[in-house]
Formats: C-alpha cells, structure tokens, sequence
C-alpha cells in the first residue's frame, strides 16, 4: 500500500512541476487587494505558539551521560550521533499523555490566535506518517499514529489557525540531506552520503505534497535553507497552490521573500510598513526541550515583548517544547496562563493593531488603530510614572481617554503644539506589568517632530 502510494504522491507531483512556471506566475502577480485579504488574519492575530517536538525530547539535551551545548533539537548534529542510535531514541518516543485538545486550550487561554508545529524537523522525523519514510510516528515509535492531524482538529475546533514547520533542506537521517557545516553530500555517518538534489525529489517535495493536501495548514514555515538555490526553491515553491490561501515565511533560499520575515530571538528596533514580520522566540533559552534549561524568562518579560513587538507592527510567536511524554513543562504553562490573564483584559490594544506613529516613548509602547475619522492609541505603560502624568507626541483633539481596564474611569488630558497631549493618571497603576490607558483623537495622528 505504501508503494502505491508513494507513485499516486510522485505523479501528482510531475503534474504539479509541468505548470510550475503558471503557477509561479500567478503568485507574483497577485494584487495588493488581494494579497491584503489573504494576510488579514495573520496580521490581526499578533500572537502565536510555537511546538518544537520530536525524538529529540527523549535524549532532552544529554548523550552518553554528557549535557550537549546548545539547543536541545540539534543534539543529533551536535554530539554526532551515528543514525543507529538516534533512532534508538525512537523506539521510546510513546507520548501517551498528548492531549492536543489542552495543548488548544492553553494556547487559546493565553490569547494566541494560531499555532505553529514542527512537522519536520532537522533530524528527519516525521510527526505525521508519511508514505515516502519509515522515519516518522507511525512506523519509528510505539506510538504508531498521527501527531498533527489531532492537533488540526482541534485548533480548527477551537477557532485557532494551524500552521507546519517544516525542515526543506536540513535532513540529518536521509541520504542527501544538508548537514551545516558539512559539504554536499556528505555527512559524520556513512549512511547520510547521497545525493542533495535526489533528497529533494525523494523525500522533501513528497512530504510537502503530503502536509498541503493531508492537513491542508494555514502556514507553511519553512527553515535553513541550507544548499537551496533559486533552481531548487523553484522544486518546492510550486507546491504551496497545493493550499490555496496558504501563507508561508521567508526561508524557503533561493532569494524568495515568501510573505513574512522572521528575526529569531530578538525584536528589531523599528518596525516597517513595507513588510509584515514575526518574532520567533523561546521562553528559556532551548526550542526542543532540554530536562536542564530553567533559563526562564519572566512573565513581565514576555508581554513586554509582545507590545513591543506589536508596536512596531509585528507578530509573536512564542515557543513551547513540549517532553517526550506529550507534557508541555509546567513553567510554560504558568507563563502562558498569566500571559491569557493580562490579554483578557487588554487583549483588543494588541490584536488588528499597528505599529506606533512616533517613537517609543520612555513610559513604554503604543499601538494603533483607525476607524473612519477616529484614531484610537493604546497606550502600554511600563513604568506608572511618579509624578503622575504621561505626555504623548501628537497634537490631535482628544475625543475620550479612560483605563482599558476600568473604562468608566476617564482621564483628564491637556494639549498644545509643544509637548503634544497630557494625561492626567489621578489613580495607581491597575497593572504592575503593563497598563494601558485609552487615548481615542480625532482624524489621523499628527505627530509632534
């Protein structure tokens, strides 16, 4: 049945590459509009959660009684561990406590909108079973079923969008797949030698073809385009009209911009209206999980990055590396459930915002939105200042200012063409981490230079 399957995949994929160039034609030449009400929902959403999980969680940072560098993911690559025994690690890879329902809700609760998984990962392995490997869920593990399709159920039960990592080039198990820092071809294992182009048509191209059509995903987030020319993107690019409406990140290689950036571990210092972008970070300092990393970061932390990211017009997608077990690790989940308690409060200053029209003030952040002639400001105050009022460098007519968090509660507010509007905080700061004070003016922001 597999091989059967395997040619039923292979021929839909020659169809697919003959129209290659039409198809490629009509992604770039997608108008503003329409390219506008595809991205709609990834721009208003703002938050996401990241799954890094896969047989790395079993060795969880440590080989050979030694604690490896780095993250947990790439241990295989790190300590060099020859194929025999990494796939040992698959044969104790039974995550009986997986409950992707609670993985949904935990996400939802903490006022993420979309969910992000690693498919594929660079070791090779598979969360889905894939007709092209042996080397996934179903065949490798006691486990022996589907890891992503009870994810899809759920996310799309629960109103969520449901995105796939998926590893293009880097493929640490099958012959041919890239390994940074080795040539070509080559690998620390005989087993890994082959031929990188053959890899592509063999097991990357197919279990695209797979993901698109099985799960039919919202993102496709490609990473490390190691090896990938403009000649072999053009093998895998052709596959995302698989999934019509499908967004997918800058990561492919060969010069594609794809939809969307992705600085890594870090926010940029300004954000653009030229380009939309997602901030990809980890909660400690590891992707996968390593049983030692208690690098946590705070919870203040944490939506400090996310209104600052949202104020510079961008997306955050936070990381969770779930065990190997199923568990996602408890300091995770605490983090995410304060997180959901500031953002049911102060949620709407975060979604379907933009970026701030001026710069970032010293008391904190600003988001933005517009309806008609009135232009409503969030204001995201990280230090409640001691004496007591806030300037804002516009020069507007105040229409109403009052906290998001008590909105009965007006503020008074003073404006003049030097220091812009004043606003009045008679009460304490209602959030130690962030308050957000309610500035609606009238028409479009005229910023104070």
């Amino acid at each position: 049945m597999k091989k059967l399957w395997i040619c039923a995949v292979l021929a839909g994929i020659i169809m697919l590459l003959t129209t290659a160039p039409a198809m490629a034609a009509n992604k770039d030449t997608e108008t503003k509009t329409q390219r506008d009400a595809r991205m709609k929902w990834w721009r208003q959403a703002r938050f996401g959660m990241f799954i890094h999980w896969g047989v790395y969680s079993v060795p969880a940072g440590t080989y050979k009684g030694k604690k490896i560098g780095g993250i947990g993911e790439w241990i295989m690559l790190r300590a060099q561990i020859p194929l025999k025994e990494y796939r040992r690690f698959a044969e104790v890879f039974n995550p009986i406590k997986y409950a992707p329902e609670a993985w949904v809700k935990l996400a939802k609760a903490a006022g993420m909108k979309y969910i992000i998984i690693t498919s594929k990962h660079h070791d090779g392995f598979a969360l889905f079973p894939s007709a092209v490997t042996e080397w996934d869920i179903a065949d490798a593990t006691p486990y022996g079923k589907d890891l992503l399709g009870p994810l899809v159920n759920a996310a799309r039960k629960h109103g969520l969008k449901i995105g796939f990592y998926y590893s293009q080039a880097q493929d640490w198990t099958h012959p041919g797949g890239a390994k940074r820092r080795y040539e070509e071809g080559d690998g620390w294992d005989d087993q890994h030698k082959g031929d990188f182009d053959e890899y592509l048509k063999s097991v990357a191209i197919p279990q695209v073809s797979e993901i698109l059509t099985s799960y039919q995903p919202d993102v496709l987030w490609w990473d490390t385009p190691h090896l990938m020319s403009t000649k072999r993107a053009d093998m895998l690019r052709p596959l995302t009209k698989l999934r019509p409406g499908l967004i997918t990140n800058n990561r492919l290689g060969g010069g594609y911009k794809g939809d969307f950036r992705t600085p890594e571990q870090h926010i940029p210092d300004t954000g653009t209206s030229d380009y939309d972008w997602e901030t990809c970070m980890t909660m400690n300092k590891t992707w996968g999980y390593k049983s030692y990393d208690d690098n946590w970061k705070s919870t203040e932390t944490l939506i400090h990055n996310l209104v600052d990211i949202a104020s510079k017009g961008g997306n955050y997608l936070l990381n969770v590396g779930p065990k190997r077990d199923g568990t996602i690790p408890q300091p995770s989940i605490e983090r995410l459930r304060k997180m959901g308690e500031w953002m049911k409060i102060n949620g709407s200053a975060i979604y379907a915002t933009t970026a701030s029209p001026i710069a970032a003030p010293d008391w904190g952040r600003i988001t933005k939105k517009v309806n008609g002639d009135e232009t409503t400001l969030y204001l995201h105050i990280f230090e409640w200042p001691d004496e007591d009022t806030i300037q804002v460098a516009v020069r507007n007519k105040v229409k109403s200012c009052y906290l998001m968090a008590t909105p009965d509660h007006n503020l008074q507010t003073n404006t003049n063409e030097v220091d812009g509007i004043t606003i009045n905080l008679d009460c304490d700061a209602p959030d130690n981490i962030c308050s957000v004070v309610v500035l609606k003016i009238y028409g479009e922001t005229q910023t104070i230079e």
